[in-house]
This record gives structure tokens, sequence and C-alpha cells, in this order.
């Protein structure tokens, strides 16, 4: 499901894509060429041939350093459009649920001052760390949500983790190459809503 909360992106306009995300973004352990990045900018194309999708996915990244990354990326690059999938390391780190939160806002602001459309993924950690946990974590997405005008597609890796085994790596939280076509097609269907 994508909950789609903001004006739509002008359908004559050709987009502008920056990915800002972390492992599950960058290619974690499978070709770049099959993460879904790539199949998402393949898929893309297909409708809008002169597309741009920039991916500055960093495995091992934080909110915090979404926040420091942002503002140059954002000038180098002037997207219509940024995905923003962070969160998941804040998390796994037992990082302070408010900062996270802190982040995720000052990250959309600074986004959405320059009219820039933003997709937001909402990332469900791994279940030994806890239902409760969990849920707490899945707050954080919900109260920016409601602060902001974003785009939000939730619970990312439903449907892939627990789901097939095949689908996730050995440590049970970044999806294998088979799983990356289903996160491609999740992250085109938000898109294609967002253009339309």
């Amino acid at each position: 499901m994508c909950v789609l909360q903001s004006h739509s992106f002008a359908a004559s306009s050709v987009p502008n894509v920056l990915i800002l995300g972390d492992s599950l973004s960058a290619a974690y352990n499978i070709p770049v060429e099959q993460s879904w990045p790539s199949l998402f900018t393949t898929n893309i194309r297909l409708q809008y041939p002169d597309a741009s999708v920039i991916n500055a996915s960093i495995s091992g990244e934080t909110t915090f350093g979404g926040v420091r990354r942002l503002p140059k990326l954002l000038d180098r690059h002037n997207p219509d459009i940024l995905i923003i999938e962070l969160g998941g390391n804040d998390g796994l780190r037992g990082l302070k649920f408010s900062q996270t939160a802190s982040n995720f806002n000052q990250m959309i602001s600074i986004a959405l001052q320059k009219n820039i459309e933003v997709l937001l993924i909402g990332i469900d950690l791994p279940p030994n760390l806890g239902p409760a946990y969990n849920q707490r974590f899945q707050q954080i997405f919900e109260s920016v949500v409601a602060k902001h005008p974003v785009h939000f597609l939730p619970r990312f890796l439903d449907g892939v983790a627990a789901s097939e085994p095949h689908l996730m790596q050995a440590d049970g939280i970044h999806p294998t190459a088979a799983a990356q076509p289903i996160l491609a097609t999740k992250i085109f269907d938000a898109i294609s809503k967002l253009l339309k």
C-alpha cells in the first residue's frame, strides 16, 4: 500500500529521482545490476526514456548520515523526487527513536523547501528484536508522515522477509537477488502513482 499525501508530479515532466538509502538499496552482497534501484531504473525508463535515477545509497548508512549528506546531494543532482530508505541501521544499533524521527523530519523539510516530492519507505526490523521494539520503531514513520505532505510506502520488506526463505540472505536482514524484482515493482508502482 502506498499512502499518497501530496500533490502529483507534473505528468509532462521527465522525472529526476534521487535514492538515499542504506544496504537495502546499495546492492548488498548481490550484483549491482540485479538490485532494485537498477531494476527500477529500467522500469521507469520504459515509460520515461530520459528519466534520471541517482542511487546515493551506502551500506551501513543511518539517518544521521542522511541528514549530513542530503544538502550536497540535492545541490548536485537537483532531483524532482527523493526516495528515502533509511532507519533500519538506527533501529539495529539502538539509537534513540526521537533522534531518528528528528533526522527524518530534517531530511524531509530540506527536500520540501526545494519543492522536491518525497517518497518515504517504511522499514521493518528483524523479529528477534521483539514486537514491542518493532511497534515503537514503526511509530517513528507514522509520526513523521503525519507531519509532512509526503508519499509513504510502509513495510518495504512485507512479502519478502519471513515469507520465502530464498528471498532473504542468511543474515535475515538483506533480501537476495531473487527478491529485488519484488522490491523494484513496489517502488515503481509508488512512483508511477506519484507521477500520475
